[in-house]
């Protein structure tokens, strides 16, 4: 699978990597194993900085919707995205906003940074 993640109950994170070709069946893959494993309320990194999809509208908003509904399960944990390198984070900017993401949710240019403003963040905030 093109996006590699880890879930970690012990420390409620998740990080996901996407690298090369990436699909929507391949995002709604993670969404759907984070809610199996019931780590929506988890911090989450989710690094794009090396995936080469090209996402349509309709697929920004079928994971948009897919995560809205989601945010009625459970509390969704902060969220820090890092787009694909060289490109405008529109689609990652639009992605936040259709899914309603309320809570502590960023857009980061590097993992590093994404990681660093997730583990600042008080519990009660992640």
């Amino acid at each position: 699978m093109p996006i590699r993640y880890t879930i970690d109950h012990e420390a409620r994170f998740v990080h996901a990597r996407a690298e090369g070709p990436t699909s929507l069946q391949d995002v709604e893959a993670l969404l759907d194993a984070i809610v199996v494993q019931d780590a929506l309320s988890y911090r989450k990194l989710f690094d794009a900085s090396d995936a080469s999809a090209e996402y349509k509208e309709h697929d920004i908003m079928t994971l948009g919707a897919r995560a809205s509904v989601y945010a009625k399960l459970a509390r969704r944990g902060a969220l820090a995205i890092v787009p694909r390198k060289n490109v405008h984070p529109e689609l990652a900017l639009r992605f936040l906003n259709l899914a309603r993401y309320e809570g502590a949710a960023r857009i980061f240019q590097s993992a590093d940074d994404g990681l660093k403003w997730l583990e600042s963040l008080p519990e009660d905030e992640s």
